[in-house]
């Protein structure tokens, strides 16, 4: 009978290979502190500014868009945090000595990425009402999740599994709100 943990063997190592791969990135002084930014504004910092734009542009009829974004924003908080919670996956430098944390974490664990999650579902979210943002929202969602490993905050997987799970939630989220 095969070994059953070789391909998921196989998987943790490119998932590691990579995360070191993409930190290496951080070398560069200029990339180092772009994706610092992303990262801070992937904080909220850029989501909570954009919501406030929404309103003071369209008043009243940014409502819906608002609300929407934060209930869909808020369920993301609750379910990654149940899910860390759950996993007490430890983030990759504390594992790895090859991967150099140059970010600040907002808690122990690494799974799944919160800032994509949210980077995935306010976006989503966001694009149904505004379509023409597209050009800024989806760069800066993709920057915020490329952020997180090349910080060494995250594996690969967990910036692939936040992006899924905050997709799920948008999605989800058209069905309620």
């Amino acid at each position: 009978m095969a070994n059953l943990s070789s391909p998921l063997q196989q998987i943790k190592q490119f998932d590691v290979a990579l995360c070191v791969s993409c930190n290496r990135l951080s070398r560069s002084f200029t990339l180092r502190n772009l994706f610092r930014l992303a990262s801070r504004l992937g904080d909220g910092v850029f989501w909570y500014v954009l919501m406030i734009s929404f309103l003071l542009q369209d008043g009243y009829d940014a409502v819906p868009a608002v609300l929407h974004m934060l209930i869909a924003g808020g369920t993301g908080t609750l379910l990654y945090k149940l899910i860390k919670g759950k996993t007490l996956r430890p983030r990759p430098f504390n594992v790895y000595p090859a991967i150099t944390c140059v970010g600040k974490t907002l808690d122990q664990f690494s799974f799944p990425s919160g800032h994509t999650l949210h980077a995935t579902v306010f976006c989503i979210v966001a694009l149904s009402y505004y379509p023409g943002l597209f050009w800024l929202l989806v760069p800066f969602s993709a920057m915020v999740a490329l952020s997180r490993p090349i910080l060494g905050l995250h594996y690969p997987s967990d910036v692939l599994a936040g992006a899924a799970l905050g997709a799920l939630i948008a999605w989800g989220s058209f069905l309620f709100i």
